[in-house]
């Protein structure tokens, strides 16, 4: 099965620079497309999923900075590559401290370019993966499938409800919820006992020790929250 290409946004006042990334990265095998500046980016992403950006930092209006920052506040982490002028250190600093993947100071050579590209899929396509997978002890959920199963691959049942429980707090690790949360996730908000009951039966099948649970955990006053290893 042919993988699919990986859409690359490339963001940059530059005309000339901006044509010529878009043609060595489509030689690449990469789908580019391209912004002439930060708020064009904002219009873009509004509509289409891109894998992967790469960012001038000095953009008239907003610069690349202001753009990660303003992404990373509405909890958009897709990776960026911040382009930096050589002597711009301070924004590099600045940059990976607000959110960048990484940096590529210019003149840069295209292939280094694209080898960085590369090893940040790579890492973002494995953190994808591990978290879709949800850990306790010798206890395994697949977010994708739903289903609970032992370190051997033996399927542990779970009723539909357990699973919207595992779903929802698995897709929010470390998060705490209310019972009310809860209780309209799983439509039982008129009886929010029902909510306890059901983190008492989840317990007995991912807990190794039900009176002290090391994942489902009670947070007094406030909820529940879920750990995975």
């Amino acid at each position: 099965m042919q993988e699919t290409q990986k859409h690359i946004l490339v963001v940059d006042d530059d005309t000339r620079l901006r044509s010529l990334l878009q043609r060595y990265l489509r030689e690449q095998g990469f789908l580019v497309s391209a912004a002439k500046d930060a708020n064009d980016a904002l219009l873009f992403l509004d509509v289409y999923k891109v894998d992967i950006m790469i960012v001038d930092v000095m953009m008239p209006n907003m610069t690349g900075i202001e753009f990660l920052k303003k992404i990373r506040k509405d909890n958009n982490q897709i990776p960026v590559i911040l382009l930096t002028a050589m002597g711009e250190a301070q924004d590099r600093i600045t940059g990976l401290e607000t959110g960048a993947d990484d940096y590529v100071p210019k003149p840069f050579e295209p292939k280094e370019l694209v080898l960085r590209i590369n090893n940040i899929l790579k890492r973002a396509l494995n953190t994808k993966e591990q978290l879709a997978r949800l850990i306790f002890n010798n206890i395994y959920y697949d977010l994708n499938k739903g289903e609970l199963s032992t370190k051997d691959g033996k399927v542990i049942h779970i009723t539909p409800v357990e699973r919207m429980l595992l779903n929802f707090l698995g897709k929010r690790v470390g998060e705490v919820h209310t019972r009310d949360e809860l209780a309209e996730v799983l439509g039982v908000t008129e009886n929010l006992r029902t909510v306890d009951v059901q983190i008492t039966r989840l317990r007995k099948k991912i807990e190794t020790d039900t009176k002290n649970p090391r994942y489902l955990q009670t947070i007094r006053g406030k909820g529940y929250m879920l750990i995975s290893e």
